[in-house]
């Protein structure tokens, strides 16, 4: 025990051993002042809840007589919409009131109006008893404990003038909404008994004061153990504790602060002045102010003090001054901050490097977190196998990556170049970690031992600008060692620790997940780019019935399934195909392919374009069928198609459209159209029939068919887009279908499509009328010969004898053919294009095929004959028949 706690408990003298007589008395009046208080406002509460039920039912009661007898409400109910009438009502007089709810109901016990909006129309509930008395017309008023609480309900009928009854109207009020006006007279009745309470207290507290002030309340037994435990406490707590005189004398100090301020044996009772210490600590000690965590040196140590007035209630006026030492508190701070950076490095790189999916965006990310918050220079090299999405595979010998992302090269001295090949020697620290897998630390690079000699020479040229330590970390995933990266340390004074250490390895692990992820998307986009590029039109076909020009652009990160194509067709025609499959990536791209495929095989049946358009919509429907069960969800339905056939001799051009491929038409005088189509639903959903359109185009006319690529992007819909578009063409009317494509990417494209672009511009041509020949030939087998004759003149004139013999022989059998199994009208047509196109049409739609016929046969050799003399030919069907067509080449075209 200390000398001060002695000297206390000398003058302090001997103490009874029993309790506070003061203390007793007040506790005992205390509590029987609270049961009086406490039994009086139970009694008021109770009175008054007793009340206020009664209330309740004289209210509801009131609310429900005065509603059901209000002018108006039979003839409300009995409207066709009662509710729309006496709803508002209803909601008034309950607000009103002050009840808790307004209910009118008809004689089948349905609700007509209700506070809660979704229970009109709904029965009304209750106790069958009640509900029963309600429905028979008679007046009531019920008591009964509802799910909210205990309710009263009260019912008045609405009769008719004749008195018939036909409806009533029940009034809720809940007994605690009422209550609740009595709970807000509560805190008056608690007040005043709060306040007898006080006077009765403060009056006990007068009476025991002045004892309690003689004894201190306390025995002498309790007194000392009291003062023991506090003598204990103060000489054992890691704080030190001093109390200062309102002089500056030190009354009290325990052993903590003796050490912390080195203070002599007889300190206690000295001035502060006295006592050796430093200046600015002694003035603040006997400023008497109040201090709150200052910090102030003292020797070696940094001190935290607090000092606070001891003068409070009458006690001696002074100071209480209590001392932490700081200083193993400030390193231990600065560990736990570096840590939390640390911590903070490694939560940024998780985030930053696994947001992208492309090689040379990952290692950028790991270079850009890394610099200069852990190295100050960082490059990440991957293995050249990586980069073509290959798993690379061991021996890594000779180390030879492919430099990805360099961070923090000093402008003056670019020494790491990104794009180049490096080689590493095996002494090498790149190397050894390779062929480790692990993590390699060289602490200090400027020790020429720590290096290998003949190689580094980037490094050796760094070294003099700075460098002086390094981490170099091998990228592996799952065994398989995809590249490294290395950490360089210049402008920073500590070189690399074993911390750091761990700090390059998890930044490495991260890095290594995220290239691994981003090498096989790489694999998997470039095989369905590949994919998706041998089933696109490698080039269009030469033909002279539009000039035509195309453009595509994949999906950002994608690969989706639009495309285009260019179909030639018999008779100077031209078939143009825009088409979009829903979703992206190898199913779009096959689909894509699929249904491409199916657009020219139905069109080489030489079909309608609303006709091709239903071929291709139940092709849709049935191969969603195969894959109905399909766990991936890979189905085709909503592809949408637009398919267009130009007529270089009409100039004609009938299109039909599944979905919402579009199409915008440019005249030679420069105005822009957007050729009204009936809306017809993407392929696959069916229910509506597809309709053509037909167009009369002249010569130089454009048509720019494209997929809502175009028009769409992130922060831009389709029809802005569209009116670009069109903005963009009747501002540019002379250009050709190559320009346009170009002017329409740079000027209508968004910068971030949504989708993959598919666009088809095509500038028409008419074959000129001295190109066409035509005629009538009469249903006589006698006019073959004349017509023949006619045919050869007319090719003559054209020039083309080389010509005339091969297509006397076709247009011969060609008019047998339509003469013996067709019907009249028959004609002919002669088209000088790249090739001789003879046409001979007849009103039948009988299908010609070609047979090989006996040797004893006598005829039955026509169309056999026309197939080995032609390169090409067909049939396609009309409105009034078909049209028997064949090609024969033309020398030198």
């Amino acid at each position: 025990m200390s000398r001060y706690a002695r000297a206390t408990r000398s003058r302090l003298g001997p103490r009874s051993k029993v309790r506070s007589v003061a203390g007793q008395a007040f506790i005992l009046q205390l509590l029987l002042t609270l049961v009086l208080v406490a039994a009086a406002v139970v009694a008021v509460a109770a009175d008054a809840h007793k009340h206020s039920a009664l209330d309740a039912r004289r209210r509801s009661l009131a609310v429900a007589e005065t509603f059901a007898h209000s002018p108006g409400i039979a003839r409300a109910i009995s409207n066709d919409k009662p509710t729309a009438q006496l709803e508002s009502h209803a909601e008034a007089a309950r607000k009103g009131s002050g009840v808790d709810s307004v209910v009118v109901f008809n004689t089948h016990g349905i609700r007509l109006t209700h506070p809660e909006t979704p229970l009109i129309g709904k029965r009304i509930v209750g106790p069958a008893g009640l509900v029963r008395d309600e429905l028979s017309g008679k007046t009531i008023t019920e008591t009964f404990r509802a799910s909210q609480g205990p309710s009263v309900v009260s019912a008045v009928p609405v009769t008719k003038a004749d008195g018939a009854f036909i409806g009533g109207v029940s009034v809720g009020v809940r007994v605690q909404s009422v209550n609740s006006a009595v709970d807000h007279r509560l805190p008056l009745l608690l007040g005043s008994g709060a306040g007898a309470l006080a006077l009765a207290t403060g009056g006990t507290a007068l009476l025991s004061g002045r004892v309690r002030r003689q004894t201190h309340g306390l025995g002498t037994a309790e007194m000392g153990r009291m003062y023991e435990h506090h003598d204990a406490v103060l000489h054992s707590v890691r704080e030190g504790v001093l109390v200062l005189a309102e002089d500056g004398r030190l009354l009290l100090v325990n052993d903590e602060a003796r050490g912390l301020l080195r203070l002599a044996p007889d300190a206690e009772g000295r001035h502060i002045g006295e006592l050796g210490l430093e200046p600015h600590l002694a003035e603040l000690l006997t400023s008497g102010r109040r201090v709150t965590d200052e910090v102030h040196p003292c020797g070696d140590r940094l001190l935290v003090v607090n000092m606070r007035s001891t003068d409070r209630a009458g006690d001696p006026a002074g100071s209480v001054v209590t001392l932490r030492d700081t200083t193993a508190l400030r390193v231990l701070s600065g560990r736990a901050e570096e840590a939390r950076e640390r911590l903070k490095l490694l939560s940024d790189a998780g985030v930053r490097i696994s947001s992208s999916l492309e090689l040379t965006g990952t290692a950028e990310q790991l270079v850009d977190v890394a610099v200069p918050r852990f190295a100050d220079i960082v490059t990440v090299e991957l293995l050249e196998p990586v980069l073509r999405g290959e798993e690379p595979e061991p021996p890594y010998e000779p180390l030879a990556p492919h430099r990805t992302a360099v961070g923090g090269v000093p402008p003056e001295a670019p020494v790491f170049r990104v794009g180049e090949r490096v080689v590493y020697a095996s002494a090498t620290p790149q190397s050894r970690a390779v062929q480790a897998g692990a993590a390699v630390l060289q602490a200090d690079l400027t020790s020429t031992a720590e290096w290998p000699a003949g190689d580094g020479a980037e490094v050796r040229h760094l070294l003099d600008r700075g460098v002086h330590s390094l981490i170099t970390v091998p990228l592996r995933f799952r065994g398989v060692t995809l590249g490294l990266a290395s950490f360089w340390r210049t402008r920073r004074a500590e070189p690399f620790d074993e911390a750091d250490l761990a700090i390059a390895g998890e930044l490495a692990v991260r890095t290594a997940v995220c290239v691994d992820n981003a090498r096989r998307y790489a694999r998997e986009h470039a095989m369905v780019a590949a994919l998706q590029r041998t089933l696109l039109p490698s080039g269009l076909p030469d033909q002279d019935a539009v000039e035509v020009a195309s453009r595509y652009l994949p999906a950002q990160g994608a690969v989706g399934g639009s495309w285009f194509d260019v179909i030639p067709l018999p008779g100077a025609r031209v078939a143009l195909v825009v088409g979009k499959v829903p979703g992206q990536g190898v199913h779009a791209a096959a689909t894509m392919g699929r249904l491409r495929t199916a657009v020219q095989n139905f069109s080489a049946l030489d079909v309608s374009p609303d006709e091709l358009i239903s071929h291709l919509d139940e092709l849709v429907t049935r191969l969603d069928l195969e894959h109905d069960a399909d766990s991936q969800g890979s189905r085709i339905t909503g592809a949408g198609c637009l398919y267009a056939i130009y007529d270089s001799v009409s100039g004609r051009c009938t299109l039909a459209r599944a979905g919402d491929p579009g199409i915008v038409l440019t005249r030679p005088d420069g105005s822009v159209d957007i050729p009204a189509m009936p809306a017809s639903p993407p392929l696959g959903r069916g229910g509506e029939p597809f309709e053509a359109v037909s167009l009369s185009l002249p010569a130089a006319s454009r048509l720019v068919l494209y997929t809502n690529g175009l028009l769409q992007g992130h922060g831009r819909t389709a029809g802005p887009g569209l009116d670009l578009l069109r903005h963009t063409l009747k501002a540019e009317p002379d250009l050709g279908p190559d320009e346009t494509c170009r002017s329409l990417f740079h000027t209508v494209l968004p910068d971030r499509p949504s989708d993959d672009v598919a666009l088809l511009v095509a500038r028409t041509r008419l074959l000129d009328p001295e190109d066409v020949a035509e005629w009538d030939v009469p249903f006589d087998p006698a006019a073959v010969a004349p017509a023949r004759a006619t045919c050869a003149r007319t090719l003559r004139a054209w020039g083309l004898e080389d010509a005339v013999c091969t297509a006397e022989l076709v247009i011969s059998e060609l008019i047998t053919n339509a003469l013996r199994y067709g019907t009249p009208p028959v004609r002919i047509r002669l088209l000088r294009d790249r090739d001789l196109i003879c046409e001979v049409s007849d009103g039948s739609s009988t299908s010609p095929h070609l047979r090989r016929a006996a040797t004893t046969d006598v005829g039955g050799r026509g169309l056999f004959l026309v197939a080995q003399f032609a390169q090409r030919w067909g049939t396609r069907y009309t409105p009034y028949g078909k049209v028997i067509w064949a090609e024969t080449a033309l020398d030198g075209r």
